[in-house]
């Protein structure tokens, strides 16, 4: 291929369009499913479970039967043999010159008595494996409810662009009928120019809030693990269904429930009941513990028989160990009081816990409540904003009213629309936290 036509080629597919990759369309429990899928907090949580798990699984075998087996060579120097001369004139070898010693051993091991230690260990991992499930569904809580912000957030930053970009439209007409009559001299320069600045503050307004828009989209994108760049299509109304359990009661009887729904809560209490069961292993480190012990042994020359002779002997012991440590020199009792210690700084965090809990559900159903009620009064607000500028563009067509007039009934019109958007998320991202606060799940 020629040099000419190489460039042609080249060109040619340089010049073919750039598919554009498609939209993903997620509804709100879609985002939240997808989110929790691949959320690295929640992988690195359950990590941390199986971890406990494992640490649990080691102290139960603590208490279980043990067996080990080893084996040896050794080479040692020669040596003189010694030996006693029998009467019938014969020498009798007691101790003879082996060099090469061999040996084999296998043992059993049994903690008959540990006193509570090993009891209180498993007791111990067990209750911070819960800890450590119970952060796990909080992980899943607090990416659920991000999940949400975000996409309610995207909603709003678009619900804003699409709110401007309305705006904008009503302002271009604006700036051409003005001119128009400018032209004709029906109006002086000067409108002209104030409708123009007054188009150019919302276009300013418009770039801020698609600007907004592509971080909202960028952040749920991360959250629900969409390549950047690739569009995302809200298909869940801000308008649908907004009622939710927990938004209408009696808070004290709903914070009385979400303190027992919160996982955060139920992490505190499994972890003040691990330092207190560690105490107790601690408390048992002083206390007498009993072993038994079985092992076989065969060895050549085996040092059990006597005379030593190069050859295979099997030898075996049972036996029973009873262990006291009867100081050591405070480290237990301080072991055990560090350990209660920190029991008791978890159940003043319990304590504070529901009393946060307390406050913060009031605070979210009076949220809810106020922006409910926002948002029926923003809807009367909108629509008396539109009939106003649809009565102040009656009279300007009408020569009575003058195009500052109908730039304020412009710009009255848009922040009530801004305002009721932004209430109807609003409403939306508080139930989102009443149900957080409430320990309920979607």
């Amino acid at each position: 291929m020629t040099r000419m036509g190489l460039l042609a080629v080249v060109c040619l597919l340089a010049a073919q369009p750039v598919v554009a990759q498609p939209a993903v369309s997620l509804t709100i429990d879609e985002a939240v499913a997808r989110a929790l899928a691949h959320a690295p907090r929640l992988a690195e949580v359950r990590a941390r479970e199986r971890a406990a798990e494992a640490t649990r699984a080691a102290y139960e075998a603590a208490g279980r039967p043990s067996v080990s087996a080893l084996t040896g060579f050794v080479r040692t120097n020669h040596v003189d043999e010694f030996g006693l001369v029998q009467p019938d004139g014969t020498r009798r070898i007691i101790f003879p010159d082996i060099p090469s010693n061999y040996r084999v051993r296998a043992e059993i091991g049994v903690p008959l008595v540990t006193g509570g230690r090993v009891d209180a260990l498993v007791a111990s991992a067990e209750a911070e494996r819960r800890a450590v499930a119970a952060e796990s569904a909080s992980v899943e809580a607090d990416i659920e409810f991000e999940t949400v912000v975000a996409y309610w957030t995207l909603a709003l930053a678009r619900a804003r662009v699409d709110v401007l970009e309305q705006a904008q439209r009503r302002a271009d007409a604006v700036v051409s009928d003005v001119a128009a009559r400018v032209e004709t001299g029906l109006l002086p320069p000067n409108e002209q120019l104030s409708a123009e600045a007054q188009r150019a503050r919302q276009r300013v307004q418009l770039i801020e809030a698609q600007n907004a828009a592509a971080v909202a989209e960028a952040q749920l994108a991360r959250l629900v693990g969409v390549e950047p760049g690739q569009p995302i299509d809200l298909t869940t109304p801000v308008a649908g269904d907004m009622t939710i359990a927990g938004e209408v009661g009696d808070p004290s009887v709903l914070a009385r429930e979400a303190a027992r729904r919160r996982a955060e809560r139920q992490a505190l209490g499994d972890r003040a009941a691990a330092a207190e069961a560690a105490a107790r292993a601690a408390a048992a480190a002083l206390r007498p513990q009993l072993t038994a012990l079985a092992a076989i042994e065969p060895a050549r020359p085996n040092a059990r028989f006597v005379p030593r002779v190069d050859e295979w002997n099997t030898s075996w012991d049972l036996g029973v160990t009873l262990s006291w440590s009867l100081f050591d020199g405070g480290r237990s009792r301080a072991e055990r009081a560090a350990a209660l210690a920190r029991a008791e700084a978890i159940r003043a965090a319990m304590d504070d816990f529901d009393a946060a809990v307390d406050v913060d559900v009031r605070a979210r159903q009076a949220d809810v409540a106020a922006a409910r009620a926002g948002l029926a009064a923003a809807a009367e607000a909108v629509a008396a904003a539109r009939e106003a500028r649809r009565v102040v563009g009656e009279r300007f067509e009408a020569g009575v009213a003058t195009t500052t007039d109908v730039l304020d009934a412009d710009v009255a019109l848009l922040e009530a629309e801004l305002e009721q958007t932004r209430l109807a998320v609003a409403l939306r991202i508080g139930q989102a936290r009443l149900m957080r606060s409430a320990g309920i799940r979607r």
